[in-house]
């Protein structure tokens, strides 16, 4: 995992230069205003949408391009995620509180993807991800970046990329991340038959954040700049729980949060496991649809387990055993992990041992 203190390092690097309102970069001239797109054909290049006013040392966001942050973001194989969010000038989201925002037209969601280079302190960017809302519907664009870091291209089906570096606790990364094609976005965010954003919803986006004008929360700060209408007081807002920070909440809560973002873009009604009959929203209260004693209709060869989740017994539920896997097929979340998140499974195995209650003939 990369440490914390590098991440802050790359964190201020990276904000060193955002600010709503700055007309210049650190310096530098003056970059072009941000390009929006809201149909067809999208640029080749990601620089010819002039998010960032420069990409190194850091990516340096453009005016308007406002970075933020996620409560309990969505594991993916260790790697530093950074996001921004564009609107055009004049628009903003409508608040919801217990789904993402309504987001206007032109609206563009920013998510860079990077792993550290193996003994540099430097991080190597792999893939940019933009969600823009057309005119029609929500489109994905994935472009990679080239081995300079000077330029990123949009590319329907990208290879795989080799990974290779060492944590901070000393545990060599060895694997082969697979980035998503543009249909299998539509596995993660689709609900309904319809593309959605997933992350940004009130509970998630709730905390604070250092930008460069000093640290805010995220939602008074979108409220400040123009992005988003409608803020309750702040009384009346929803939090998640950091999944790793137990000061944030309880354990229930930091699993609940995790499975949440882990999983329930999928695992609920109108998602791609919809059909399973479990899910895992936060929203969701009802014992047998949370997984509890519940057999599964869809998990195909899982030996002698015979449910989801078995109260008290980590080791005879299914949801470890799949997020202990990498093998296709056996593996959750089915995309966008190529390695075992060990921290998260350690999480869920100490919540799912101390749920009361018992299921008959487990084994």
């Amino acid at each position: 995992m990369i440490p914390r203190s590098a991440r802050r390092s790359l964190r201020k690097l990276a904000l060193s230069c955002a600010g709503i309102v700055a007309a210049a970069c650190c310096g530098c001239s003056s970059p072009r205003a941000v390009q929006p797109r809201m149909e067809e054909p999208f640029p080749k290049k990601l620089s010819d949408w002039h998010l960032f006013g420069a990409t190194s040392p850091a990516l340096q966001p453009n005016s308007g391009v406002v970075p933020y942050d996620l409560n309990t973001p969505l594991f993916s194989d260790y790697a530093g995620k950074y996001r921004f969010v564009w609107m055009p000038p004049g628009t903003s989201a409508q608040y919801r509180e217990d789904a993402a925002f309504e987001f206007p037209i032109g609206t563009i969601f920013v998510k860079t993807f990077a792993f550290p280079f193996d003994g540099r302190a430097a991080e190597r960017l792999i893939e940019t991800r933009l969600l823009v809302r057309t005119k029609s519907e929500w489109k994905p664009l994935s472009y990679i970046w080239n081995d300079a870091q000077s330029e990123a291209t949009l590319e329907t089906v990208p290879d795989p990329v080799k990974i290779k570096f060492t944590s901070a606790s000393g545990k060599l990364r060895d694997f082969t991340y697979v980035v998503p094609n543009a249909n299998e976005c539509h596995e993660c965010h689709d609900n309904q038959k319809g593309l959605l954003p997933i992350g940004p919803k009130a509970r998630n986006l709730n905390k604070d954040f250092t930008y460069a004008s000093g640290s805010e929360n995220q939602l008074e700060h979108w409220a400040r700049v123009g992005y988003l209408s409608g803020l309750p007081a702040s009384a009346s807002r929803p939090h998640e729980a950091k999944w790793d920070d137990p000061a944030s909440g309880s354990l229930d809560d930091r699993a609940r949060a995790y499975l949440e973002s882990n999983c329930a873009h999928c695992h609920q009604p109108g998602g791609q496991a919809g059909y399973t009959g479990v899910d895992f929203r936060l929203a969701q209260h009802e014992i047998a649809k949370q997984g509890l004693c519940k057999p599964p209709n869809s998990a195909g060869a899982m030996g002698a387990l015979r449910f989801d989740i078995v109260p008290g017994h980590p080791e005879d539920s299914i949801l470890i055993y799949r997020l202990e896997s990498v093998a296709p097929k056996v593996s959750m979340p089915a995309l966008s992990r190529d390695v075992v998140h060990e921290e998260g499974v350690k999480l869920l195995r100490d919540w799912i041992a101390v749920l009361p209650g018992n299921c008959p003939a487990a084994r």
